[in-house]
């Protein structure tokens, strides 16, 4: 079985803009693509795992978030990083009018997507991380077990009105950003391999 980070995409991978419709807004958080890389070059798989309910909500199509996912994984091999899989959920249990408006179990914090990526790609999540900029990355890393990290950019956890919700405990670490939450995850990983 092998080790992951589980990435959030906007606000941790890539700059948040809201709902991205445009591939011009894909742009990529300073020093992502390297702390993908180190990642990489650790030996973790890295794995994109995103809500996308701008399909639901009717923003944009599936084709759209297939493209902007292949120019982000180009974003990433320009500065050394590969993504080894990528998950996402096109669904919204209320927003919208079209199959995709409906309840499922991959919309985070729910495990679908993390469980799928762990068979598929032969994880063991109680060894993998949880990286995200909101509070739903927090809880979907607790309740798939993996170490979860809150990072600051995008919504973060300083944004006004972000609150830790009372069922979600705190997370294992908050980093300003990616490149921290990597630093930390390799350092941690180094520990519990002397341990």
């Amino acid at each position: 079985m092998k080790k992951a980070v589980f990435l959030d995409r906007d606000g941790t991978v890539n700059v948040e803009v809201g709902y991205l419709s445009d591939l011009r807004q894909l742009q990529l958080l300073p020093g992502a693509g390297r702390a993908v890389a180190r990642l990489n070059n650790a030996g973790f798989l890295v794995v994109l795992i995103t809500n996308q309910s701008g399909v639901a909500r009717g923003y944009f199509s599936e084709s759209f978030v297939h493209d902007t996912h292949d120019l982000l994984k180009q974003m990433l091999a320009a500065e050394g990083g590969r993504l080894d899989g990528v998950y996402y959920c096109p669904h919204h249990p209320r927003s919208g009018n079209s199959p995709y408006t409906r309840e499922c179990d991959c919309r985070k914090p729910a495990t679908g997507l993390l469980d799928r990526a762990s068979m598929d790609l032969g994880i063991d999540l109680s060894q993998s991380y949880m990286v995200g900029d909101k509070w739903s990355d927090v809880e979907l890393g607790q309740r798939a077990g993996c170490r979860s990290i809150l990072v600051r950019t995008g919504y973060g956890a300083d944004e006004p009105g972000s609150v830790r919700p009372p069922q979600i405990k705190e997370p294992d670490h908050v980093a300003d950003g990616l490149e921290e939450a990597v630093t930390w995850i390799l350092d941690r990983d180094k520990a519990d391999d002397e341990a």
